[in-house]
């Protein structure tokens, strides 16, 4: 919970901004979910006022989804977050987005037109909206990639990071394994590559199983750099995670890579999580079960 001077408690604020059509109304309604109040298409110049309403409705949690329908977006957007800074108000702000061929995949299934095309093609609009938001996806506290994910998936993901979770401190680390072959993954803010340890697809007896059974699992292990690199590795993380909590960065994601996101990364990523038992971790395998 966000603090004002004294001892005055203040709802904990959220924007929802990114890529028109990668699932802004989604994530705002997974709040909604959670008992939090949402607003969409709010104007940034509006936040502060939405903040006083909230203190005076003795809200919890508020949650506003604004895009790119005022061009003076990215200006008005950190003119707002500096008067909320002034009020000692940090808000937390999610990025969506997703892969061009996703995006215009998604326009042309409900048969839209995106909000920046113009005369031109929904191509050039998402160009166009991808260069306005740079700044503001970079100052962002979760960059989230929805382009695999389904809508289920997406409130899930929006529940891991804002439905609580326990007592346990510092930021909420959310490790996913993937597999090169299908592309890094956009969201994350750091990469580890396990590529270096002998890959069990080519062990016959191993392919079919994956890194979340026992016998991959120990086989990845026992490889020689597998726990160097574990032992390394985690004392890496305890000083990334502690420069990010010092600089209030609530939301980490770690991504462990392998060539297919079936073996190598998915057991280590596990024992990354296993290791950081005590915080609070989530951990989903992107490309597990793709061929």
């Amino acid at each position: 919970m966000n603090e004002m001077s004294g001892t005055e408690r203040v709802p904990d604020i959220v924007i929802i901004t990114g890529m028109s059509g990668a699932g802004r109304s989604t994530a705002g309604r997974s709040l909604e979910d959670l008992g939090w109040y949402v607003v969409d298409n709010l104007p940034p110049a509006l936040l502060p006022t939405m903040l006083d309403l909230a203190d005076r409705a003795d809200l919890s949690g508020v949650a506003a989804i604004v895009d790119v329908r005022s061009r003076a977006f990215s200006t008005d957007l950190k003119s707002a977050n500096a008067s909320l800074a002034a009020r000692g108000v940090s808000p937390q702000v999610v990025f969506l987005e997703a892969s061009d061929d996703e995006l215009v995949r998604r326009f042309e299934n409900v048969r839209r037109p995106h909000p920046m095309q113009g005369d031109g093609r929904v191509l050039d609009g998402i160009a166009a909206e991808r260069d306005l938001l740079r700044g503001v996806r970079g100052d962002s506290d979760i960059v989230l990639d929805t382009s695999a994910l389904n809508v289920h998936e997406l409130r899930a993901r929006m529940h891991e990071y804002f439905g609580g979770g326990g007592a346990a401190s510092g930021p909420r680390i959310h490790i996913m394994s993937f597999g090169y072959k299908y592309g890094l993954p956009v969201d994350a803010d750091l990469v580890a590559d396990c590529r270096f340890l002998p890959n069990p697809h080519w062990v016959p007896d191993l392919r079919p199983f994956s890194g979340l059974d026992a016998p991959v699992r120990d086989y990845v292990l026992s490889q020689p750099g597998a726990e160097e690199f574990l032992d390394a590795y985690l004392a890496v993380l305890e000083v990334s995670l502690a420069g990010f909590e010092k600089e209030g960065k609530r939301f980490v994601t770690l991504a462990v890579g392998c060539t297919g996101g079936k073996h190598r990364s998915v057991a280590m990523a596990e024992q990354v999580a296993a290791r950081l038992a005590g915080r609070n971790v989530t951990v989903t395998h992107r490309d597990l079960g793709r061929e």
